[in-house]
C-alpha cells in the first residue's frame, strides 16, 4: 500500500470542491454527494470507513457520535457551524436518504467508489502525489495543527501512541526537515 499525502494548498482544496461539484456526472446528486463526500472527510478527520456508512440522522445534532470500525472504540466527534450548515444544505438538496453517502446501487457507497471520486478529482486538478481516502484524513489533520499547533488534541483524535507519530502522519515531520534543507548552506 501507497502512503498518500494531506493537500497542503487551499487552492487546490477549493479547485476540488469545484470540481466535484460541478463535475461531467449527469445526476446533479451525485455530484452533490461526491462534493460533499470531500468536504466533510476534510472537516471531520474520520476514516472513509467510518464516513462511508453515516446516516443522515448521524449528523443532525452538533456532533457525531459512533463507534469506531477499526477500533472498536465508541467516538464523539463535534461538528463545528460551517460543517453543520454544509450538512443542512447538503440534506435538504440531496433528500434525506438512509444513508448519508448513497450508493445508485443501495446501500452506501464503497470504499473503491469513495477512493475513486478522490482520486479522479486529485488527478483532474493535476495533483502530482498518491491521493486516497486517507488524504481526507491527512488533510484534516495537517490544516488542524497548522492552525492550532496542538498535536497533543490529534494524537488523540487519531488514537496514535506518540506526537512524533502524528507528526509524520499529517506530513508535518517531512515539512519541517525539508524547510531546514531548504536554509542550510555551508
Amino acid at each position: 500500500m501507497n502512503t498518500v499525502q494531506p493537500i497542503r494548498d487551499p487552492a487546490v482544496i477549493q479547485e476540488m470542491k469545484e470540481y466535484l461539484k460541478n463535475s461531467s456526472s449527469k445526476n446533479p446528486k451525485i455530484c452533490l454527494r461526491n462534493y460533499f463526500l470531500f468536504t466533510f472527510g476534510i472537516n471531520v478527520g474520520l476514516r472513509i470507513s467510518d464516513i462511508i456508512t453515516l446516516k443522515a440522522s448521524d449528523v443532525t445534532g452538533s456532533h457525531v457520535s459512533l463507534v469506531e470500525r477499526k477500533t472498536g472504540k465508541n467516538r464523539r466527534y463535534k461538528l463545528n457551524s460551517m460543517l453543520k450548515k454544509e450538512i443542512a444544505d447538503y440534506c435538504k438538496q440531496a433528500g434525506k436518504e438512509s444513508y448519508l453517502f448513497p450508493s445508485q446501487k443501495g446501500g452506501h457507497i464503497t470504499r473503491v467508489q469513495a477512493y475513486n471520486i478522490i482520486n479522479n478529482a486529485a488527478k483532474h486538478v493535476g495533483l502530482e502525489f498518491e491521493v486516497g481516502t486517507h488524504t481526507l484524513r491527512k488533510t484534516f489533520g495537517y490544516w488542524h495543527y497548522k492552525q492550532y499547533k496542538d498535536v497533543a488534541a490529534l494524537q488523540i483524535l487519531f488514537n496514535h501512541a506518540s506526537a512524533s507519530d502524528t507528526l509524520r502522519y499529517i506530513g508535518i515531520e517531512q515539512d519541517q526537515l525539508d524547510e531546514l534543507a531548504d536554509k542550510f548552506f555551508i
